[in-house]
């Protein structure tokens, strides 16, 4: 477990050296004891402020993290337990208004135990306060990024943590809504940790205290990237076979031949560099849907790319994460294409396939920003459909698209399992049949 940093530790630890200004302290009036009257509370905040030398558990101001200039908000766990009151909210709201007035993203460096008992329902009635601030910053089109320390739990990961765009946890973090003295006692202690949260799909990746600044600067240089969002991402070139097909079965079984370059090898070539997001946020992951934020000759674009398998409900809730984020960043995105279908078992249903898949197509509909698709293998089905492009899809030599797989189609049709090769070419589902069918707009050359 990584060493707690107090407040200012944890600003210097992500900000270049001398980069951060702390934002004027927004003057409150607080009456003796707080709105409770609670008895020692005053003598309780003093202490803190000695011990930490701090006037409250969090400190706000803008910062140069790599190339870019963020609002920085840092609690600090050694006064009361970097717990929420209404001095906090005040402090939270000024810094989410300066974001928004500076058009700048919001990194927030979280340890807190959640709302302050000595305030009792004044404290809670900040994390809306807080959700609301939150809200606007979305809504402007602003990024929220997340450093999720040691421990974070109750209000504070419900609102900052949970809430943001991008989670980054340090390892071995305790993280979860409930804070340790409230579980029930026989709660599994691992599900509230950063690699329980990691392993659920509620965090996008572990980094390392020492690794931070470098990390930090190079997401907020991704979400900030969406200054060209006009234009379209130009499609990768393909990295197999540039024969086509001989014909619909041919093309089938190029698309599944386990030699054909698969989406990591086409990410790898076409990003210089790229950062993943991990998860649906609903508790699951999906190893076979690679989703994140790259450049690409100079800019960001996000992708969302399948790798060969059945695409889960965890999957298609990912991706469109994905594109809704990019959409209020204004990054453009690319998709690529690849699944024999979307899952189809008993625990796909359960976990709403449909609704996931329902979801997915709605965020590709509305979405602002240009969309671009490569056809990078299997094209099977709605499953595969609902990450394509309306309007902007392409294949390479070695893909097919189909309404149904031919083997499946076969057995609709109630034909001999003899007639699968003939039914494939029936279906014409070949690059250059797609074309001439308007489904894609052309075969990308290969490398």
């Amino acid at each position: 477990m990584a060493e707690r940093l107090s407040a200012r530790e944890a600003i210097a630890a992500v900000t270049d050296e001398g980069a951060f200004l702390e934002l004027p302290v927004p003057q409150g009036v607080s009456v003796p004891d707080g709105p409770l009257a609670w008895e020692g509370y005053d003598a309780a905040r003093a202490r803190a402020e000695e011990r930490t030398g701090e006037k409250e558990s969090v400190v706000c101001g803008t910062g140069r993290i790599g190339a870019t200039e963020a609002v920085l908000i840092s609690f600090e766990f050694g006064f009361l337990g970097g717990s929420l009151g209404e001095r906090t909210g005040d402090r939270l709201e000024a810094a989410y208004t300066r974001a928004r007035e500076r058009r700048l993203p919001v990194v927030s460096l979280i340890a807190t135990g959640g709302s302050r008992m000595q305030e009792g329902m004044r404290a809670l009635l900040q994390l809306q306060r807080v959700a609301r601030q939150s809200a606007l910053t979305r809504a402007a089109g602003l990024a929220q990024l997340a450093v999720v320390r040691d421990p974070t739990t109750g209000g504070g990961w419900a609102t900052l943590g949970a809430g943001a765009d991008v989670v980054l946890a340090l390892p071995g973090a305790q993280i979860g809504f409930a804070g340790s003295r409230v579980r029930p006692a026989d709660a599994d202690p691992y599900a509230y940790t950063a690699e329980a949260q990691l392993a659920a799909g509620h965090i996008d990746a572990l980094v390392r205290q020492g690794e931070l600044r470098a990390t930090v600067g190079r997401w907020l240089r991704l979400l900030t990237g969406g200054d060209r969002a006009g234009e379209a991402a130009p499609p990768p070139a393909g990295l197999g076979s540039g024969e086509p097909p001989a014909s619909g079965w041919d093309a089938v079984i190029r698309a599944r031949a386990p030699e054909r370059p698969r989406a990591r090898a086409y990410v790898d070539a076409y990003f210089t560099e790229r950062e993943a997001i991990v998860g649906d946020r609903c508790g699951g992951r999906d190893p076979g849907m690679l989703c994140g934020f790259g450049r690409h000759a100079g800019r960001t674009v996000a992708y969302a790319a399948q790798c060969g398998t059945p695409t889960l409900p965890a999957g298609y809730r990912t991706a469109a994460r994905l594109i809704r984020l990019a959409d209020r960043l204004g990054v453009p995105v690319l998709t690529l294409v690849d699944t024999p279908g979307a899952a189809n078992d008993a625990e796909a249903e359960r976990a709403r396939a449909g609704g996931a898949i329902a979801d997915l197509f709605a965020a590709m509909a509305t979405a602002r920003v240009p969309l671009t698709t490569l056809l990078i293998g299997e094209g099977g089905s709605g499953g595969a459909l609902a990450l394509s492009a309306p309007d902007n899809t392409w294949a390479t030599p070695d893909s097919y698209f189909s309404v149904i797989a031919p083997e499946l189609a076969t057995a609709i049709l109630k034909r001999p399992p003899g007639e699968t090769r003939a039914t494939a070419g029936q279906l014409r589902l070949r690059p250059e049949d797609l074309v001439s069918l308007g489904a894609v707009r052309g075969i990308v050359p290969t490398e």
